[in-house]
């Protein structure tokens, strides 16, 4: 148990038996009426984000979320294999845990994974992995007056926009939060 004076950025809490991490918060004291805690908590499973307000000094309770350095291995059917750097435990995390990351998961790939009374709860990537471009079409340069994009599948098979000079079988930097194209690697 903890207070509402006690939160901090990536908290995570338990609140009607759901986890919610806190993405911001600020301690409100107006002038007239007791003080107040203004939250914007984010749902650990669904990623819902919602704002909540507590009094100050009320008592909430925290959820004790683990986040350990593992090792991607290999994919099992609908689960993905992963490995504690630490014990060499290994844990199956189901496909909807991982969710959209699998586009930029390649093979031991060194990623958080974050769990709560051993439930894996998420799978968090670097912000940014260097990939290998599997197929791009040639660019055409010269019939436009700016700098185009084309599309490109990259080894884990999903698509980035990247610019035309690139080619098949390059190796490119790709942002794994929002897939964009960062640069040649």
């Amino acid at each position: 148990m903890a207070t509402t004076n006690d939160l901090k950025n990536g908290m995570v809490l338990n609140l009607d038996r759901e986890l919610w991490a806190v993405v911001e918060f600020q301690h409100v004291k107006p002038g007239k009426g007791p003080a107040f805690v203004r939250t914007t908590l984010k749902h650990v499973l669904t990623g819902k984000v919602v704002d909540k307000t507590f009094n100050a000094g009320t008592k909430v309770e925290t959820a004790n979320v683990d986040k350990r350095q593992m090792q991607y291995l290999y994919a099992d059917g609908e689960d993905f294999v992963f490995m504690d750097l630490d014990t060499y435990d290994q844990i199956h995390v189901n496909g909807e845990t991982v969710g959209d990351n699998v586009n930029y998961l390649l093979p031991e790939a060194e990623v958080i994974v974050a769990t709560h009374e051993g439930v894996p709860l998420y799978v968090e990537l670097p912000t940014s992995v260097i990939v290998q471009v599997k197929y791009t079409e040639p660019g055409l340069q010269g019939d436009r007056s700016t700098g185009g994009n084309k599309p490109a599948e990259i080894e884990t098979g999903a698509t980035v926009q990247v610019p035309l000079f690139i080619t098949t079988g390059e190796k490119i930097k790709v942002d794994t939060r929002d897939g964009r194209y960062l640069g040649r690697a």
